[in-house]
């Protein structure tokens, strides 16, 4: 569990969902069709589910089909016998792991591979029942992407992979002292698949000046990011690192230590009171929090104030498990949280080992290990999470105890590990939001049956409800099962960049669907459907959809009985998740490309739009550069070059357009191509070339063309500029100096020049005659007409007057917007920042009429929520009242401003990433 989800909101990419489809196989659908009330009974016939972008089925059931040897050899049998039915190579498959459940069943999971690369998400399953000659499969299915085609070995330096890996942390400042670990090639699945570098990427959050972890899945073949999102747990490795062994103890014993004081409501058994542990005793006597009782080690150190970011990799040497020279533990393993920490872990792998017939969190009786009494460099940390390797636990601080005191929290963050060892959810989108609903589920359940709490008890649905140290469970709980949540009405439509694509803000959608199904059944038989689900029809890349169908398809290999299965539908459908669900949300805005994966912001100018988009019916690796209107239906048009790189970064007058390539060319040498062509087609000119500066901030307007280029090692660079497609030279900066967030309209250069003064950096606003070469405005803080502020960003031309952000020094004041003469007379505000609309953080676009501003929230007190989602407002040029543009429920982002109130952006509302329009604003949403 993630308290408060402290994850910052820089415009991101939306995971894309599917819609699985039922066909049947000479008989009656395995799955009836969600919604119309049918039967869910026993399976009549074999039945299958189609896959999405695949023709391997997805799920099929009803099988009976003998299969004799061990039970991988013969589900790989299994799997070759059917090329028809599977559509699958078996010699692509490698089995990554296999095992039996308490009720019996085999399930064998197998990864496929590329060229001997992992496919990303890529597994498939199969099931067995019975030994010896009476082995029989009963289904399959899963993950298993058919067509793929994509190279398998990288023409991107080594180097340059990382350097842009470390791109993906967005803000410059995350980037000071910046890590990425590398985790080899991974094949993206998608069309012909593409090949993809894949690192683990530290820096800093500039919000709250805490780390930042991404995972970043860089595309080895053009160099663009395929994929990137916040590791699993905010400060999460996903695998690596080195498991440091407790220190050896040389007997079991018994010893007593003290709790948590009391909680506000039902509080843990051992809060607040002496209880009895499970201890190891030392070779020179002392004892440890080691419980040797189980066939699972569990052991609980004490960080002893010591930052999280030092056990990200392991257990420091020198950090020890909570100690005492006796039996009798000191209050200072109760105030830290140990106590708490060490039974909570011994009380979840009781209630896996004895209801669910599970052997610890790997279940192979692997050792459980709890850090707890951790801070974020020194200041009370509010939050607890699994690492890969172990729970770690925040001291808690203010109103909060220390988070290791709560059951359900330890519950949930040891099912995240269960959920690792067995169907892998990817931390993004609904697979996301499914780990966290499973973790909530079960976290929940264990609290739940340990009390002995009746399912209709109002705190039994809560999670975290004992952390406060004042106020109501109800208040405190961080998240409820209750909440009657669906996907029509509540589902956030979130990029990777926030909340890892909503996987808390949309977790109770799937999460209550489980909690209800568990309140209908018999809460033992519910365990054991939604665990059977988990750890042998679940795969990583699966969506809500899937998840109902895992759910059935485990309850119909339980025999459970039509009624059963007919309250498990239910539930489901009362929260919505069900086929086509994704259809069903409204929005105001209208398509011009659904399901758009860019590199870079969409451009718009007089009713043209150029945008890169990755498109999985291309044959190749590459992401095309196209071009459509935003007033036709006419479908849009490629202006890139028919090669494997990934076009993108563009810009658009409305007559011709100016874009960089990145990826290797025909002659095999990988760099960045800056590019230009007009919208109605001819000739793609080239402008630039290199492999070692990285072009960014293009901009075009009639014969003028502008880009900056930067050195990835330093971050500065140099403003090159372009006239009739001839080399103009560099923009004349001081030495020292520095621009970016250009802007250029009608022979004008607008950016934001810094420059090192004193003992800090100067920010000012400033616009280039590119025909005089001479500043003709330069807004400087301090200024009688100056800038006021820091920093300013997000700078543009528009109007006859150049307009910026400025952000206060302050991080927690608001921004204004603000607009200069191009002469540099004085600046007037558009939006002060005291006026209520004024966001904590900013990105402009602006016409000629309006000014159109993204609003986000790094860090929501209140949790993910549509309020807190980037939105777009707008108001006109010369200030005023703003109006939402769109009243859309999911993240709006990368917008850019066409004609008048006319504004593009991209709009992840419906589950996935789609350019749209609208012409002006709604008003009051």
């Amino acid at each position: 569990m993630h308290h408060r989800f402290r994850t910052p909101v820089p415009p991101g990419l939306a995971v894309a969902t599917a819609t699985a489809l039922v066909l049947a196989l000479g008989g009656t659908p395995a799955l009836a069709a969600p919604g119309t009330g049918a039967d869910p009974g026993p399976d009549p016939v074999p039945a299958l589910v189609a896959g999405a972008g695949t023709a391997a089925p997805q799920l099929v059931t009803g099988l009976a089909e003998a299969a004799p040897g061990s039970p991988a050899e013969a589900a790989r049998a299994h799997l070759a016998a059917h090329p028809d039915r599977y559509r699958i190579d078996p010699g692509q498959l490698t089995e990554i792991g296999s095992e039996r459940g308490a009720d019996g069943q085999h399930t064998v999971r197998f990864q496929q591979r590329h060229g001997g690369i992992p496919v990303f998400g890529a597994r498939y399953l199969v099931h067995l029942t019975g030994d010896g000659a009476g082995q029989r499969v009963e289904s399959a299915g899963g993950k298993y992407f058919t067509g793929l085609a994509a190279p398998t070995t990288a023409s991107v330096p080594d180097a340059t992979l990382r350097e842009l890996a470390l791109g993906a942390l967005g803000d410059p400042r995350a980037r000071t002292g910046a890590t990425a670990e590398d985790h080899g090639q991974l094949i993206m699945p998608g069309g012909a698949g593409r090949l993809v570098r894949h690192f683990t990427v530290r820096g800093t959050a500039p919000a709250t000046g805490g780390s930042r972890v991404r995972e970043v899945y860089v595309d080895a073949t053009t160099g663009m990011i395929a994929l990137a999102h916040d590791a699993r747990a905010p400060y999460a490795v996903a695998d690596g690192g080195t498991r440091t062994a407790p220190r050896t103890a040389t007997g079991t014993a018994t010893g007593t230590a003290t709790g948590v004081e009391p909680a506000t409501g039902t509080a843990p058994d051992a809060s607040g009171r002496s209880v009895k542990v499970n201890i190891g005793r030392l070779p020179d006597g002392s004892y440890q929090l080691t419980d040797l009782t189980r066939p699972a080690t569990i052991t609980t150190y004490d960080a002893a104030g010591r930052t999280y970011y030092d056990y990200r990799r392991g257990i420091p040497a020198d950090s020890l498990p909570a100690r005492s020279p006796g039996p009798e533990f000191p209050a200072a393993t109760g105030s830290s949280g140990a106590t708490d920490a060490h039974l909570n872990a011994a009380a979840v792998h009781d209630f896996y080992r004895d209801r669910l017939g599970r052997d610890g969190l790997d279940g192979k009786a692997g050792p459980i290990t709890s850090v707890v009494n951790v801070t974020e460099d020194g200041v009370p940390l509010s939050n607890a999470y699994w690492d890969g390797q172990k729970m770690v636990y925040g001291n808690g601080g203010g109103n909060y105890r220390p988070f290791s005191v709560a059951l359900d929290v330890a519950g949930h963050e040891m099912t995240h590990g269960v959920v690792e060892h067995t169907a892998g959810l990817v931390n993004a989108g609904q697979s996301g939001a499914m780990n966290e609903a499973l973790a909530d589920y079960f976290g929940n359940a264990v609290e739940v049956t340990a009390r002995g709490m009746a399912m209709d008890d109002p705190q039994a649905a809560l999670l975290g409800e004992d952390l406060c140290r004042t106020g109501t469970p109800q208040a405190c709980a961080q998240r409820r099962l209750d909440d009657r949540r669906t996907t029509v009405d509540d589902y956030l439509g979130a990029g990777n960049d926030v909340d890892s694509g909503g996987v808390h803000a949309n977790s109770t959608i799937f999460g209550g669907a489980l909690w209800d199904i568990r309140r209908t059944l018999d809460p033992l038989v519910a365990d054991r459907l939604i665990y059977r689900a988990l750890a042998g029809y679940l795969t990583p890349l699966d969506d809500f959809v899937d998840g109902r169908g895992a759910v059935l398809a485990a309850g119909r290999a339980m025999k459970l009985t039509r009624a059963q299965l007919r309250s498990v539908t239910a539930a489901f459908d009362a929260h919505g998740i069900r086929a086509g669900w994704q259809q069903k949300l409204g929005v105001d805005s209208h398509p011009l490309l659904r399901g758009a994966a860019s590199p870079g912001n969409p451009a718009v100018a007089d009713g043209r739009w150029v945008m890169g988009n990755t498109d999985p019916a291309e044959k190749g690796q590459g992401t095309p550069l196209y071009t459509g209107s935003t007033t036709s239906a006419a479908a849009p048009t490629r202006l890139s070059p028919e090669d494997e790189r990934a076009h993108g970064w563009s810009a658009t007058d409305g007559r011709s357009a100016a874009w960089v390539a990145q990826g290797t060319d025909t002659q095999g040498v990988w760099g960045f191509e800056v590019l230009t062509r007009s919208l109605s087609g001819g000739p793609v000119r080239s402008l630039f070339r290199s492999s070692v500066q990285w072009p960014t901030d293009v901009q075009v307007s009639g014969p003028d063309v502008a880009f900056r280029v930067s050195d990835p090692a330093t971050g500065r660079g140099q403003v090159l500029l372009f006239r009739d497609g001839a080399p103009a030279g560099k923009l004349p900066l001081p030495d020292g100096h520095d621009m970016a967030g250009l802007t250029l309209k009608d022979g004008l250069l607008g950016g934001t020049e810094s420059w090192t003064a004193g003992s800090g950096e100067v920010f000012a606003p400033t616009v280039y005659s590119l025909a005089d070469g001479k500043v003709t405005a330069q807004y400087v803080a301090g200024d009688p007409n100056g800038s006021s502020g820091d920093q300013t960003s997000s700078t543009v031309l528009a109007g006859g007057r150049l307009l910026w952000v400025e952000k206060p020094g302050d991080r927690t004041k608001r921004s204004s917007i603000r607009s200069g003469a191009l002469n540099g007379s004085g600046v007037t505000d558009v939006l002060p920042g005291d006026s209520p609309y004024a966001p904590l953080n900013a990105e402009i676009t602006a016409s000629d009429r309006s000014v159109t501003f993204s609003v986000w929230d790094t860090d929501p007190a209140g949790g993910w929520s549509n309020a807190v989602l980037p939105k777009l407002w707008q108001l006109p040029l010369t200030g005023g009242t703003p109006e939402r543009l769109s009243c859309n429920r999911g993240s709006q982002v990368m917008a850019a401003a066409d004609r008048g109130t006319r504004v593009i952006w991209l709009d992840s509302t419906t589950g996935r990433t789609d350019l749209v329009v609208r012409d002006r604003p709604a008003g009051t949403c």
